[in-house]
């Protein structure tokens, strides 16, 4: 992994002055940072089989709940493979502001604590705590506009470990960067362990420009942020995690056989071959293998 060696030492020790301050961590593991996915109740079934199909793993019992603090019904499941995890809903009535627009839902060990510390660490509580069927939930929204699900479970959940962690695929504008950077770092207890500001455009879609991107580690796994300019070609921008495989060229048979269309790539960088996938009812992943 290519590291700056000017700007990443100062942001480095920004971010420990920034954890220094914070309150007490609040993570559990990366295998309970589950991504949203919304689909179609349609399409609720394609795509849990599809993304078994791609990625290995198990899906839980599929119900019918209320899992906003107002009146709604959806389908939900949660999917467990050894890349991620993923929560799938289908609702069946209107979705509820502003549900559908979190991206991720982060395992904390105190609600109540973790709300307050995204909100000392300049979130905003778009929802504030409240109950569901297995625990309670708040949705936060940081610096750039970037919203996250925190939720705890009344019995604290048992999730295999993962293979690999995922990364969290932030995008933000330069406007918006320290901000978010800042705020995040504080409240994940995290470190920034690149930060390269002149990453290959290839990445976002742009081969002949470059472009800053910056990796953060912390209990909670791992979150890249792309600070670009908004000119972004399709899909960049749409996917929310991307995912490390063992073999990519061995996976991408395996997607296309469970009706999986492969959007761009494969392609090179970083280190990485990697390709962009929409699953059945919409999802669009990055998906990729690290060479070796």
């Amino acid at each position: 992994m290519r590291i700056t060696r000017i700007v990443v030492p100062l942001v480095i020790s920004l971010g420990l002055v920034y954890a220094a301050t914070a309150s007490e961590d609040v993570a559990v593991s990366p295998q309970y940072d589950t991504t949203h996915v919304y689909v179609a109740p349609a399409e609720f079934d394609r795509f849990v089989a599809s993304l078994i199909a791609t990625f290995g793993g198990t899906a839980a019992k599929q119900g019918v709940f209320t899992v906003t603090p107002t009146s709604s019904s959806t389908m939900s499941q949660l999917v467990l493979t050894p890349v991620g995890s993923i929560s799938v809903f289908g609702f069946k009535t209107p979705i509820p502001y502003p549900f559908g627009m979190e991206r991720t839902g982060y395992l904390v060990t105190d609600l109540d604590g973790a709300t307050q510390a995204a909100r000392a660490a300049g979130a905003d509580v778009l929802v504030s705590p409240f109950d569901d069927p297995i625990g309670r939930d708040a949705i936060v929204q940081w610096p750039g506009g970037v919203n996250m699900q925190l939720y705890w479970h009344t019995t604290p959940p048992s999730y295999p470990g993962l293979q690999t962690i995922p990364e969290n695929r932030v995008y933000v504008s330069a406007d918006r960067a320290a901000a978010f950077l800042r705020s995040f770092v504080t409240f994940s207890h995290g470190k920034v362990i690149s930060d390269d500001p002149h990453a290959p455009g290839v990445e976002i879609g742009r081969p002949s420009d470059t472009y800053r991107r910056i990796r953060i580690q912390s209990k909670f796994g791992l979150l890249t942020v792309h600070v670009t300019d908004g000119h972004l070609p399709f899909p960049y921008g749409h996917e929310f995690t991307g995912y490390e495989v063992a073999d990519l060229a061995e996976t991408l048979p395996k997607a296309r056989g469970a009706g999986v269309a492969i959007l761009t790539g494969p392609y090179v960088a970083d280190h990485r071959n990697a390709a962009m996938l929409q699953f059945p009812g919409g999802y669009i992943a990055e998906i990729h293998n690290l060479q070796k």
